[in-house]
């Protein structure tokens, strides 16, 4: 079967979705969405990599709209990738939804969840493979809103109905304004994406409104700073399998607007749009993982690692923006494919994350960090495969997340190639931004494992904690694997990458960034001078020539003879190292210990016989520094109330309250409210209820429009 028929297939498959639950009793609807659900995840997957390692195109014309032109569905290698990223997803949240879909059995009917959940997948499929604008518009606003109905499934609950709110008003915001960016691109082209790519010349201040109103629109999907306010709110009150398709499936779509429109059908004809990208995405990863680490609630704490995460993204998409503008292809290849990788990685452990607080939750009935505690011993399993998690979305070697920030933060160094300073202390000042974000990421997610997992129970949800069932443990580990071989195979994972950067770029980030270490015949022997294929074999770059196929396995940028190495980095050397070091520490153990008697006691707890689970040390104490440090930024509005004595100078008791303010809502939006809030206030003098004065209102209202019309007339 060709690629499009296997997208036929997929429609098909999602329409049988849609209306055979309701056609099933109530006890197997939600089994029926697993199979379902993951069967149209195989297909994509299965046509994703069709169309982008075997070049298995296709094409469907479906009608013409009066005289705007006809409706075309076409995928290239761009939305090959995000349809790959998307059924990876998809698969095993669909299996996750077989046993978490059981809670709402008695309250809800799942045959509408299974409309929306499919007819959510059918909306993005045809996003992505839309190739003109009417095609692409009308998906959007078919996704955004089976979104919104998703969020709002408990619909009963007022927090559920104002952040599905909120997230549609936003979501309908960002809409109108890429709406108006097409209707300019397409007056001078057309509405085909190909007839857009080869538009004539526009003039600089309609670029500059094309970009700015693309990027703000699709940044409000993607949950870049400011217009992320809708990611917090939505999460917590989602249902869990729809949260984890919010951070890994949903938000990528935002990073697709900006690419598809930016890079592909208007590329920017100077530095300073991708510039602006670059500071943008800079700022919400630092906002995001500054909110993220004080939070003590996983699934709020997670919804602002999505903004950093895509902040990341963001910027790496900003610096090639900025090195395609400068004339600097290779290096702008490599920071695409950084980003697109780490896309990639972050829609697979986030997913991991929120199937994994889900199963926490299904095992405990609580998601609270503080209420958390010693379930490692009830959840083994489950525990095992968040470690993975966290470990990846920490940045941790030799898992995805370290080789995708690694190479974003070591592209952004690459400004050091571009010619203006200005654009270098922009790009010195943001990869300062990124590596604070990256260690306070590893400090946010040391907190939640340790916080969570580890310890003691300090509360009777966290005492009573039995492990889910393998409905839930199998997407885990799905999810788990995927991670640590997104890690530690990165010399196979960027060559597919690359395959759906090629085209963007104008040149290819394989070559320069992996070697042809593993030779395989005498005619390519040529590609590497001789002495660097030397030094790299005595370092050990071709073990595995024989068995494995491939390049190599050490990702390498090369600079000039004088500085022959730029970067290097090999995760599958370090996890081999790793291994080693492993097995040699615990074979040291137990040789040393073999003939040694152990005895068990009781754990000396600060010479106390029992610590009291109130005394130990939680996630608010935890993430508590740095709240004090980023107390500037972070500023949460403060109220105390105490108890005085009889005499006035002592209080016998004191209670301070904080409550969080998000500092996008201090700098963006309160302003412009209590500006509206002050033109109310003065306006609101003119209502002094006097008929005379009411009058004068409307004679002096006549006057001005008389004035007006006669200058303009």
């Amino acid at each position: 079967m060709s690629a499009g028929q296997f997208i036929v297939a997929f429609f098909i498959i999602c329409l049988v979705g849609a209306v055979l639950p309701l056609l099933v009793p109530r006890r197997s609807q939600a089994a029926l969405l697993a199979a379902i659900g993951s069967l149209a995840a195989l297909i994509v997957i299965v046509a994703g990599f069709l169309l982008l390692l075997f070049r298995s195109d296709f094409q469907f014309d479906l009608w013409s709209v009066l005289t705007l032109g006809t409706l075309v569905l076409h995928a290239d290698p761009l939305s090959a990738l995000f349809l790959i990223i998307t059924g990876l997803v998809f698969l095993p949240v669909s299996i996750f939804s077989a046993t978490y879909l059981n809670k709402y059995v008695a309250r809800h009917d799942l045959r509408y969840f299974s409309v929306l959940y499919h007819a959510l997948f059918a909306s993005i499929v045809l996003l992505l493979i839309a190739d003109d604008v009417i095609s692409f518009l009308v998906a959007w606003e078919l996704m955004s809103i089976a979104s919104y109905l998703l969020v709002n499934y408990e619909y009963e609950h007022a927090e559920s109905s104002r952040a599905s709110y909120v997230m549609l008003a936003m979501s309908e915001a960002g809409t109108i304004a890429v709406a108006i960016a097409f209707i300019l691109l397409a007056g001078a082209g057309g509405l085909g994406f190909s007839a857009l790519r080869s538009a004539p010349n526009l003039g600089e201040a309609l670029r500059w409104a094309i970009f700015l109103l693309s990027f703000f629109g699709f940044a409000v999907k993607a949950g870049l700073v400011p217009l992320n306010s809708w990611l917090p709110l939505a999460h917590p009150v989602a249902p869990t399998n729809v949260s984890a398709l919010l951070s890994a499936v949903i938000v990528n779509l935002g990073i697709y607007g900006i690419v598809r429109v930016n890079i592909d059908l208007l590329p920017t004809s100077g530095p300073a749009p991708g510039l602006i990208v670059l500071v943008i995405g800079s700022i919400s990863a630092l906002v995001g993982i500054l909110y993220a680490t004080i939070q003590g609630e996983m699934k709020r704490l997670l919804a602002h690692s999505t903004i950093e995460n895509m902040g990341i993204v963001a910027a790496g998409i900003g610096a090639a923006m900025t090195f395609i503008a400068s004339g600097h292809h290779v290096v702008a290849a490599i920071a695409l494919v950084a980003a697109l990788y780490h896309l990639t990685n972050h829609s697979i452990y986030k997913a991991l994350l929120f199937v994994g607080t889900g199963a926490v939750e299904a095992g405990t009935g609580t998601r609270e960090l503080d209420r958390l505690g010693g379930i490692v011993r009830a959840m083994p399993w489950t525990a095992a495969f968040f470690l993975i998690g966290v470990l990846s979305i920490a940045a941790l070697p030799p898992f995805n997340g370290f080789v995708s920030e690694w190479l974003t933060l070591q592209t952004i160094l690459r400004s050091a190639i571009l010619s203006s300073t200005a654009v270098k202390i922009v790009f010195a000042i943001c990869g300062a931004l990124l590596a604070l974000t990256a260690g306070l990421a590893v400090t946010c997610f040391v907190k939640v494992f340790a916080m969570g997992f580890l310890g003691m129970p300090r509360s009777p949800f966290a005492d009573r904690a039995r492990e889910v069932s393998v409905g839930a443990l199998v997407p885990l580990a799905v999810f788990a694997l995927l991670s640590f071989l997104l890690g530690i195979l990165p010399t196979y994972v960027i060559p597919v990458i690359d395959r759906a950067v090629a085209p963007l770029a104008h040149e290819s980030a394989t070559a320069a960034l992996i070697p042809p270490f593993f030779i395989a015949s005498a005619q390519h022997a040529e590609t590497l001078p001789p002495a660097f294929l030397s030094e790299f074999h005595d370092l050990g770059a071709q073990v595995g020539r024989e068995v494995l196929p491939g390049r190599g396995l050490v990702v390498l940028h090369r600079g000039a003879e004088s500085n022959p190495v730029v970067f290097a980095m090999s995760t599958s050397y370090m996890f081999l190292g790793l291994a080693i070091i492993i097995a040699l520490v615990f074979i040291i153990f137990r040789s040393l210990t073999r003939h040694r008697e152990f005895s068990r006691g009781a754990v000396w707890d600060g010479g106390l016989r029992h610590l009291a689970p109130d005394a130990t040390y939680t996630a608010t104490g935890f993430s508590n520094p740095v709240r004090v440090i980023f107390g500037a930024l972070l500023k949460p509005a403060e109220s105390e109330e105490s108890t005085e004595a009889v005499a006035v100078h002592f209080r016998t008791a004191i209670k301070r309250e904080y409550t969080e303010v998000h500092i996008i809502d201090r700098f963006v939006l309160q302003p412009p409210i209590m500006l509206l809030r002050g033109v109310a206030a003065i306006t609101r003098r003119m209502h002094v209820g006097h008929v005379n004065a009411y009058a004068a209102y409307v004679l002096l209202a006549m006057l001005a429009v008389l004035v007006i019309g006669v200058s303009l007339f």
